[in-house]
């Protein structure tokens, strides 16, 4: 098989040399792999993009779960900008409740783009609308937003796992945050170099994160991670910009985040028999929502 790059070193010294962006070396990695041409690979992440702009403005007017378990935050997170008492900043907070919307969404049965899992599908598109007000993109330089992500989600999903139930929900919502961080990082004018250094920022304090679904159902916790996610890939993209740099390389940062999901309990993994859906709450609210029929629950996960 034709490949461009497999770790992101080679992506960085690829994009250096030919001293072009990541996102262009990764449309080329996609017309070698898939044999399609260039315009059909934008044109379908084009479509990606659409998908995602609409679940975020679906979620911001407010959906509900019907496990009744998530929705109406994001709503209530754009209400608490408005009120102008925010903290943590306005450009944090809007992604954090465009990446809720969208997760929402999800819990809804609502349409969404994996990025790269629906677990974690509300970062990558949470920032790329916050920012898209500060940065004001093109639409073309929105799709490379996507591309960047995926280089990136790209080296991660073949040298490690982008999988809560194999890796834990560092392989789902670290992976997207990390991914999120590198592609803000370019569309910010920042350096091939900049961008591997915020994926590796982000990673880092991911790791270890475990995947606890309550009632194995995709919504408690994982919409909030979501949303911590987001704020998480701002930062770590800031600090790459700034000129802050990881110690670990980033392939090295990946390789270590595969052998911590390799040696993560089963019971942490996506089974829900662990961590957060192992509480006392967790338990009655799985018993909630499904009674005592758990292959009602497993139906629902399958």
């Amino acid at each position: 098989m034709d490949i461009l790059f497999s770790s992101v070193k080679e992506l960085v010294s690829l994009a250096e040399t030919q001293n072009k962006p990541i996102s262009e070396i990764m449309i080329e990695q996609e017309v070698l792999l898939t044999r399609r041409s260039r315009e059909e690979i934008i044109a379908q992440m084009e479509r990606n993009l659409t998908v995602m702009e609409q679940a975020v403005e679906q979620g911001l007017k407010g959906v509900k779960s019907t496990s009744g378990l998530t929705g109406g935050d994001a709503v209530l997170l754009q209400q608490y900008i408005a009120s102008g008492k925010s903290l943590s900043g306005d450009l944090i907070l809007d992604a954090v409740s465009k990446a809720v919307a969208t997760n929402e969404v999800n819990a809804a049965m609502g349409m969404i783009c994996a990025t790269p899992t629906a677990g974690a599908a509300g970062i990558v598109p949470g920032t790329l609308f916050a920012v898209k007000n500060k940065l004001n993109p093109t639409r073309e330089q929105m799709i490379n937003y996507l591309f960047t992500s995926g280089a990136f989600g790209f080296v991660v999903a073949n040298n490690a796992s982008i999988s809560g139930a194999a890796g834990g929900c560092q392989a789902e919502t670290g992976s997207a945050a990390s991914m999120a961080a590198a592609a803000i990082v370019e569309m910010a004018g920042g350096t091939p170099q900049q961008s591997a250094e915020a994926f590796s920022i982000v990673m880092k304090n991911m790791l270890g994160l475990v995947c606890d679904p309550v009632a194995g159902l995709v919504e408690v916790p994982c919409v909030k991670r979501n949303a911590m996610g987001a704020a998480k890939a701002l930062v770590g993209a800031d600090m790459a910009l700034a000129g802050v740099v990881s110690r670990i390389p980033t392939d090295e940062v990946i390789e270590a985040m595969h052998r911590i999901g390799q040696t993560m309990p089963s019971a942490l993994r996506e089974t829900a028999k662990g961590g957060l859906a192992a509480t006392p709450t967790g338990k009655a609210l799985e018993a909630e929502i499904f009674g005592k029929d758990k292959s009602a629950r497993d139906t629902v996960k399958s």
